[in-house]
């Protein structure tokens, strides 16, 4: 073979690998462009055709033809690269449509845990002046203790008293780890006369402000848009209860870079002035039941869910009341992110509106949950500023919450 055709070969077999390459990140960017999942409104459309090298096929629910899938409760879309290579199958949940009435408003948020949450471990000095650390390596933080010495413990006056009423013996705590229910033993340390401790540093019970995002007609309500993780061991915390109250917004601290601003209110821990019960602590919210003055408070104004591929770049709206009264402000959404597995970032948005702007400064802490409103519909909910940016922050889908309530 002469050194001619060995040349073309060469530069056949570099085409070759070229094309290959080409054809793999067209494969990869079309792939991504295929939702993983999507709500189609009945009467509305499906999802759109993705490019004319990917092939399509619908398999209805029912056993009927695909002509009559888009009556049926659902269908699902199985793509394939130039109709050979499968890409990947999305399920289509077909809906009537859903109207939910948009929140806006701050709560106060008192939630108590499913057991006494242990944050970390510590030091105590004994009686004979030496430090002990006795729960070292024993227990962890995000740990649930349930029991001490099979009597139960629900609050951390009852955790005193009981390792107290130990006497110096062993210690035997039922804990819940990891969704694992283990027991542990400990030598608690005499600290005073009648005075015992472990070394463990607990909580029961936490508080906050944030905002409401929806109420269903049935009375449910959603609001925050992530979930409450306690503040030490970045754990999501369990939930035994929970109650909504009324909260008066007192101050707000202007958003900065590298600052984020916050909410501070008014909430009086009193019977009279609950609107709500918490059911769920979720990834994706605080869910419960509203009273009957939180339902009135919110009125009748609903307005029609819009689903992720409903939202658009470009101007929409955030509900709040950081002004003393409900107003929508104007964002920018940024970016959506349909397929993004971190659910309370599928949608990036900025803050554009001067009053909001002069007001706080972009998104503070205590504005999670705003409902954003898009082309008459809500589409979403704030979650997050951004750190070193207080005007920009992430949004989740509303269907996400939604899921929460429709059980």
């Amino acid at each position: 073979m002469d050194i001619r055709k060995k040349y073309r070969l060469f530069l056949l077999g570099i085409l070759f690998f070229c094309l290959a390459g080409l054809g793999v990140l067209n494969y990869v960017q079309l792939r991504e462009r295929i939702p993983d999942s999507y709500t189609q409104t009945k009467g509305g459309p499906g999802p759109e055709r993705v490019s004319p090298l990917v092939s399509e096929e619908i398999k209805a629910d029912m056993a009927e033809a695909s002509a009559n899938a888009f009556a049926s409760s659902g269908y699902t879309i199985s793509y394939r690269y130039l109709g050979i290579i499968p890409m990947k199958e999305t399920r289509v949940e077909v809906r009537d449509p859903v109207y939910v009435v948009p929140g806006g408003i701050p709560i106060g948020i008192y939630l108590e845990t499913e057991g006494i949450l242990i944050i970390g471990t510590g030091e105590v000095t004994g009686m004979d002046g030496l430090n002990h650390e006795p729960a070292l390596r024993i227990v962890q933080g995000g740990d649930y203790i349930h029991a001490v010495n099979g009597q139960k413990v629900t609050e951390k006056e009852e955790l005193i008293a009981a390792v107290n009423a130990c006497g110096g013996e062993q210690v035997v705590l039922d804990l819940v780890r990891n969704g694992e229910e283990i027991q542990v033993e400990l030598d608690a340390v005499q600290t005073d006369e009648d005075e015992y401790k472990l070394g463990i540093w607990v909580r029961d019970n936490t508080q906050g402000i944030g905002t409401l995002t929806f109420l269903t007609e049935e009375g449910r309500f959603g609001a925050l848009g992530h979930g409450i993780n306690d503040v030490d061991t970045g754990t999501l915390l369990k939930p035994s209860e929970g109650r909504l109250y009324d909260t008066t917004i007192v101050n707000i601290h202007k958003g900065e870079s590298g600052a984020p601003g916050e909410l501070s209110g008014l909430i009086r821990y009193r019977d009279s002035f609950v609107c709500g019960t918490i059911a769920e602590n979720t990834e994706a919210g605080i869910f419960g039941t509203a009273n009957a003055h939180l339902v009135e408070e919110m009125g009748a104004e609903a307005l029609q869910v819009g689903y992720k591929q409903e939202i658009e770049t470009g101007e929409a709206w955030i509900r709040s009341s950081v002004s003393g009264e409900r107003k929508d402000y104007r964002v920018e959404i940024v970016k959506v992110n349909r397929n993004e597995k971190d659910v309370n970032k599928g949608i990036i948005l900025e803050v554009t509106d001067p009053e909001l702007l002069s007001l706080t400064g972009g998104i503070v802490q205590g504005m999670s949950g705003s409902p954003i409103i898009q082309n008459g519909k809500i589409v979403g909910a704030v979650t997050h500023v951004f750190v070193q940016d207080s005007a920009k922050g992430f949004g989740i889908f509303l269907e996400n919450m939604l899921e929460h309530v429709e059980n």
